[in-house]
C-alpha cells in the first residue's frame, strides 16, 4: 500500500512510519515543520517528506491516509481527504490492526515516566535477546531508533492518555489492548482535552477492562486515584509497589545512595538484586521497579533485568546532562507539570547532597519555560511555586501564548525568582549570576529556543 501520514515528524507518528516501512509499505507524509533529527531518520528509511499541509502532497492519491491527532477540522488536507472520501485512520487505530493484535503488548501508562520507563523494559527485554518491538515517544539512546517492529511477540508501547484523532477522542492507549498494564501514575493533566481528574480515571477504566485475565495489572499501592479506578473493576491480577507502610507486601526499594542511583530491589520479601546504575531520583526508581516487574511477567528474571539496568542509558531530555563549564552543570528535563518538576528537582538536590556537595555554595538553579497546554491555561499556577521549592533561585520564562501573569510567581517562590520575556536577556541573566559549582536544570516539553547550548555559549565566553 501506499500510506500517507499527517503530521508525520511527530515522535508517535514518525515511528508509525518506520514500522509502516518495515511491514513493506511505501510510506509518505508532511508536517508543518520538517526538520531534524525526525526527518534524518524517516530519510534514511527511505520515506518520502513533504514541507506543510498542501492538497498537492495528495495528487498521487494514496491508499490509506493516517492523520495525527494534531490535525483538526479546517485543515485543507483534512478537508481534501473527506471530500475525495479517501480512506483514512488514526495512527492508533492502525498500530492496533496492523501490528499489535497479534502481539503480547506491554502498555506503559501514566502521567509522569511513561517514556523512560518504556525503554527501560524495551532495553531490558532486548538485553535478554528477546528482540522485542517497540514504539516510543521519545529518543531511547539504548537504541539507533525510537519504533521498530521487532522478532519477538512482545512489543512495548508508551500508552498516552491524550486523544486519538479529530474523530476519534478516545484516548490512544484503548486502542493498544495490552497483556501487560503499567500504570506509573495519576494526576489530573492535559486541561485542553479534560474536564478534571474524572475524566481520566475514565479513560484509564477503559483501558483497564480491555486487560485480558491472564495478563497483569502493576501500579503504585498509595495512590489514591489508581486505588479509586481499580475500584471502578479490574478483572486482571495485579502487583503493587509499595512503600514501608505496607511492609514490602510487593515491590519495594531500599535505597543505598540517597540520591537513587544503587538501591536494593525486594519482591514480596525476597531480596531480586541491587541495581547500580546512572540515573538519579526517587521517581526513576519507581520507573525502574515498574520495568524490572513488567519484564518478570514477560518471562525476564529480576536478576537479568537488574543487570540490564545498570546499563541502561535514560531517554534523551530526561534529567540529561547537556554539558559542563567552569564547574556549572547544565541539565535538560522534559518536567512540565507540577509533580514533574518537585520529582527532579528533589533528585537533583539529593545527587548534589550525595557527592559531597551539599553546602550552600552548590547551588540548584531552576529554569522553567510553562509551555505545555495544561501550563499556558494557568491550571497549574497555584502549585507552580510548591514544586520549585527545592531549587535555590528560579528563572521563568513567559512567553506571549501563556494566558495568565507568570510575575505572579515572584511573590509566591520562597527563593529569589526572575522573569524574562526574551530568552537571549534570559541566558545572559542566568550566566551572569551564576558561579562554579551551580547545577542548572532547564525544564520545558519544548525546544526552548535552544537555551541550553545558548547558557553553555556563553558560560564557555565568560570563562
Amino acid at each position: 500500500m501506499h500510506i500517507h501520514i499527517l503530521g508525520i515528524c511527530g515522535t508517535f507518528m514518525g515511528g508509525i512510519a518506520a514500522i509502516a516501512k518495515q511491514l513493506g509499505h511505501r510510506v509518505s507524509g508532511c508536517d508543518a515543520n520538517v526538520y531534524p533529527p525526525m526527518s534524518t531518520q524517516l530519510e534514511q528509511l527511505g520515506i518520502e517528506l513533504k514541507q506543510g499541509y498542501l492538497t498537492e502532497h495528495l495528487k498521487d492519491e494514496p491508499d490509506l491516509v493516517i492523520v495525527g491527532n494534531a490535525m483538526s477540522r479546517g485543515n485543507v488536507m483534512v478537508e481534501y481527504v473527506l471530500d475525495r472520501n479517501i480512506a483514512y485512520t488514526s495512527g492508533p487505530q492502525w498500530l492496533l490492526d496492523n501490528v499489535l493484535k497479534d502481539r503480547w503488548v506491554i502498555a506503559i501508562s501514566g502521567t509522569h515516566g511513561k517514556t523512560t520507563t518504556s525503554s527501560m523494559v524495551a532495553w531490558i527485554l532486548e538485553y535478554a535477546h528477546m528482540k522485542p518491538g517497540f514504539l516510543i515517544g521519545g529518543v531511547p539512546q539504548n537504541f539507533d531508533c525510537s519504533a521498530r517492529l521487532g522478532d519477538a511477540p512482545f512489543f512495548i508501547i508508551e500508552a498516552d492518555e491524550y486523544d486519538t484523532a479529530f474523530f476519534d477522542k478516545r484516548s490512544k492507549f484503548v486502542h493498544y489492548r495490552p497483556r501487560t498494564l503499567v500504570i506509573n501514575n495519576m494526576e489530573f493533566d492535559h486541561a485542553d482535552i479534560f474536564n478534571d481528574l474524572s475524566d481520566i480515571q475514565r479513560q484509564f477504566h477503559h483501558l483497564i477492562r480491555m486487560v485480558p485475565s491472564n495478563g497483569l495489572v502493576l501500579s503504585p499501592k498509595n495512590e489514591s486515584a489508581i486505588t479509586e479506578t481499580l475500584a471502578q473493576g479490574c478483572w486482571t491480577p495485579t502487583e503493587f509497589s509499595v512503600d514501608n507502610e505496607f511492609s514490602k507486601a510487593g515491590w519495594y526499594a531500599e535505597k543505598l545512595i540517597g540520591d537513587g542511583s544503587e538501591f536494593i530491589v525486594y519482591f514480596k520479601d525476597e531480596i531480586q538484586g541491587t541495581v547500580k546504575w546512572n540515573l538519579i531520583g526517587d521517581f526513576n526508581i519507581d520507573n525502574g521497579l515498574m520495568a524490572i516487574a513488567a519484564a518478570r511477567h514477560a518471562g525476564v528474571p529480576s536478576h537479568v533485568a537488574i543487570d540490564a539496568l545498570a546499563e541502561f542509558i535514560n531517554t534523551k531530555r530526561r534529567l540529561e546532562l547537556r554539558g559542563e563549564v567552569g564547574k556549572v552543570r547544565v541539565f535538560d528535563d522534559f518536567a512540565h507539570h507540577p509533580t514533574a518538576i518537585a520529582k527532579t528537582l528533589a533528585g537533583v538536590r539529593a545527587n548534589v547532597s550525595a557527592n559531597g556537595e551539599g553546602d550552600q555554595s552548590c547551588r540548584v538553579i531552576a529554569v522553567l519555560e510553562p509551555r505545555s497546554n495544561t501550563m499556558k491555561s494557568g491550571v497549574h499556577k497555584d502549585t507552580l511555586p510548591a514544586s520549585l521549592a527545592q531549587a535555590d533561585v528560579v528563572y521563568l520564562f513567559q512567553d506571549e501564548q501563556v494566558q495568565w501573569s507568570v510575575n505572579t510567581l515572584i511573590k509566591e517562590c520562597r527563593q529569589p525568582c526572575f522573569v524574562e520575556t526574551d530568552i537571549d536577556v534570559l541566558v545572559s541573566h542566568i550566566v551572569n549570576n551564576s558561579q562554579a559549582d551551580d547545577t542548572i536544570v532547564v525544564m520545558s516539553n519544548g525546544g526552548f529556543g535552544n537555551i541550553h547550548q545558548k547558557i553553555l555559549d556563553q558560560l564557555a565566553k565568560k570563562g
